[in-house]
């Protein structure tokens, strides 16, 4: 079983599109959209859910309104001002744990002399398995405010490693997050390569070698994809040159399409389509010669 990763420095580079084009181009894959913060895979690959799944992580402070005694501690202990206080009647108030400004870090439960405080898991998203018509996917979607995307990155590449083995599938490809957090991280550790979308522009060269210098210290081989490089031919080059001496293979170069639009607004990859830069993804998909 292989693993192939597809990240960027900064969104909005064309990497899902890259990665969806990998995904139909490759013989009985398992796709995993590990872009938990901002999901959007599921837009070309039309995915039927056959398993769901909630995702906890980590705790949610909650106060038992009826055992608390008002003292005020957790209040005065919360270093992140989680905990509100509102009037219910004059003289009288409840206090309350913002759930968006809760860390979980216990120290309210710990200290609050009445015990008012329980202490549940926190519900932070949901991860699927579906079928798809280029083969199984495994994706997942963060609530909104959660927090422990990288767990849930992790969660993904496991179950979709779990699907391939079910399946006798050998190519798992994965649509990473972008930048350098720990959701990427979470991605790229224990793949087999990587292969980073970037753009002819200052900050997809800035954004490329910070993405580099994660690879190297994960020791993981990396090639670099030129999204709409005719955009700026100079600034290509240059980049191109900076990737190879910071020890990058060259994937290929994609041009400028309006196709590729067209082709997300049908519910494509770029591949399925006659669009020009479908020649250019497959290509991408020889060189790196990931399925040999």
């Amino acid at each position: 079983m292989r693993e192939l990763v597809v990240i960027s420095g900064k969104g909005g580079t064309g990497k899902t599109s890259v990665a969806a084009s990998l995904g139909v181009l490759a013989d009985r894959p398992v796709i995993a959209d590990c872009d938990v913060d901002a999901a959007d895979l599921h837009l070309v690959f039309s995915p039927v859910v056959r398993e769901r799944n909630e995702f906890y992580s980590g705790h949610q402070a909650l106060i038992r309104s009826e055992v608390c005694t008002v003292c005020g501690t957790c209040r005065s202990l919360c270093r992140f001002e989680a905990v509100g206080r509102v009037d219910t009647a004059p003289g009288d108030s409840v206090f309350f744990i913002d759930p968006t400004s809760c860390e979980g870090c216990g120290v309210c439960v710990r200290f609050c002399p009445a015990g008012a405080i329980d202490f549940p898991e926190r519900h932070c998203g949901q991860w699927m398995v579906s079928d798809t018509r280029v083969g199984p996917m495994v994706h997942g979607r963060l609530g909104t405010a959660a927090e422990n995307s990288g767990r849930l990155v992790s969660l993904v590449r496991s179950e979709a490693r779990r699907v391939a083995n079910a399946d006798d599938r050998s190519i798992i490809i994965v649509d990473g997050p972008p930048g350098i957090g720990c959701p990427v991280i979470a991605s790229v550790t224990g793949a087999d390569l990587v292969l980073v979308v970037t753009e002819p522009t200052l900050s997809g060269e800035h954004d490329l070698k910070r993405v580099m210098e994660l690879t190297a210290h994960f020791r993981i081989p990396t090639w670099v994809a030129m999204n709409k490089w005719d955009i700026n031919p100079g600034i290509t080059r240059r980049v191109e040159r900076e990737a190879v001496a910071s020890g990058a293979k060259l994937a290929g170069r994609i041009r400028y399409d309006p196709g590729v639009t067209e082709a997300q607004m049908n519910g494509k990859a770029v591949v399925e389509t006659d669009a020009p830069s479908a020649y250019d993804m497959a290509g991408i998909w020889d060189n790196l010669g990931f399925q040999t």
